[in-house]
């Protein structure tokens, strides 16, 4: 029984190692490289032609004939009967056919001597020339792929430290020029990227160190005092809980923007009014704090997308408008179809704000005067431009001549079926200012719902 089992155990390790044993001697027959690859296939091409035009001269050259040739000299016959006649081989005297056969018998054996030396020379020839076209082919392969050994080598050289290299290949534009654009501009968008990359982490990385710093210090001062009372300790305590609150909001818009920046894995069915209202109802008690008056003309909008990410989309354009807001102003909401789009607006009143920053306010970490200690990180318009690049959305923004901001969010119009899941995509600017302006002026709005 054990000697079984020990001959099953060496017949499947066989069977195991003989598939492993043809296919790497299949791989190593099998040349890896692409100019033993375009030599052997320029030799092989050229050694098919050349049979092929062989055969088919051998065969034109050995095709028989019907015709006979007979020699006569003047004699017994008339002066006529002298000379070269032709026949066929029907038409052959009988007088001269056996002198025609014995003539057109050594004229066959020396017509196939003939096409055996030709056949002989040809090879030799043939033979020649491929020894010579697979020379002139690995010529020829090494200086088509030079190019291509000169980009290979160039992308292998760049590296995160010198990503600002580009390749720069002269010449006509071919397909080993037009390779070698695409990977200058791939190496374009990611120096773009890792720069922009760099300018969030540093960013990040000080938002977060000047609330650690600030806890660190509240956290030293109630240790450090001996005199501290109980009311000393609890406005720390509600310092430190105000920043962790603040620290903890910073995080959940970092997640949100990460996600946002990955794309949509996954749509449904959506109404802009109805996630218009919900963020409305819970803005109310922040507009009452802050004394300032809101309208709302909602009107069905639908649209295809992540009702999480929309919801936060509206949230963060009513909170930046109330945030960055004057006393005693108002913000203005607006939802509807137009133009074929289901889109939101929100315009509201607020400090001037340049024309040419209003693209800076959608770059993460952004704010206006760069206060840190109000409660806002300047992530809420980066969220929305990350959130309107997954949905396809067509993002607006344009400054107000009496101050405030005037935001246009325009996503694709739902259809009968949903669109297909959107891909991670480099996040770019907000889209040129809207040529058409929501201003309500300076008089007194109220809370409404359409």
């Amino acid at each position: 029984m054990t000697m079984r089992l020990r001959s099953a155990a060496r017949t499947a390790r066989s069977r195991e190692v003989r598939p492993r044993t043809v296919a790497g001697m299949r791989s190593r027959l099998v040349p890896r490289r692409v100019r033993m690859r375009l030599t052997l296939l320029y030799g092989l091409l050229f050694v098919i032609s050349g049979a092929v035009l062989l055969t088919i001269t051998y065969l034109l050259v050995n095709r028989p004939t019907s015709t006979v040739l007979v020699s006569r000299r003047g004699g017994s016959g008339s002066p006529g009967d002298a000379g070269v006649h032709m026949y066929t081989r029907d038409e052959v005297p009988g007088a001269v056919d056996s002198f025609a056969h014995a003539q057109q018998q050594q004229a066959m054996r020396q017509h196939a001597a003939e096409m055996q030396h030709l056949l002989t020379q040809s090879g030799i020839a043939l033979a020649i020339m491929s020894v010579t076209a697979i020379g002139l082919g690995w010529l020829v392969a090494g200086r088509v792929l030079r190019p291509l050994r000169t980009i290979t080598t160039t992308v292998q050289r760049i590296s995160a430290h010198n990503v600002h290299e580009r390749l720069a290949v002269e010449g006509p534009g071919d397909e080993l020029k037009d390779l070698a654009d695409t990977v200058d501009g791939l190496l374009g968008r990611l120096e773009a990227a890792l720069d922009s990359h760099k300018r969030f982490v540093a960013n990040a990385a000080h938002e977060l160190r000047t609330p650690l710093t600030v806890e660190h210090a509240l956290l030293e001062e109630s240790l450090i005092d001996r005199d501290a009372t109980v009311d000393s300790f609890r406005s720390n305590f509600e310092r430190l809980l105000t920043l962790s609150e603040q620290q903890a909001r910073l995080l959940e818009s970092l997640l949100t923007l990460s996600g946002s920046e990955r794309g949509l894995d996954r749509r449904e069915p959506l109404d802009l009014a109805e996630l218009t209202g919900n963020v409305l109802v819970g803005a109310q008690k922040e507009a009452e704090h802050r004394n300032l008056r809101v309208e709302a003309h909602v009107h069905p909008a639908g649209l295809w997308g992540d009702d999480a990410l929309v919801e936060r989309l509206v949230a963060n354009l009513v909170d930046n408008a109330m945030g960055y807001n004057v006393p005693d102003g108002w913000v203005t909401v607006v939802t509807g179809v137009r133009g074929g789009c289901a889109f939101v607006r929100v315009s509201n009143t607020g400090p001037t704000i340049p024309a040419a920053g209003v693209s800076r306010l959608f770059e993460p970490f952004q704010r206006i005067g760069r206060k840190a200690d109000n409660g806002h990180h300047g992530l809420g318009l980066s969220i929305v431009r990350s959130i309107a690049a997954a949905h396809d959305a067509t993002l607006n923004a344009h400054a107000r001549p009496q101050g405030g901001l005037v935001v246009e969010v325009g996503f694709p119009l739902r259809t009968t079926a949903p669109p297909l899941p959107t891909p991670p995509q480099t996040q770019g600017r907000p889209s040129a200012p809207a040529t058409e302006s929501y201003d309500t002026g300076p008089h007194s709005l109220s809370t409404a719902s359409e």
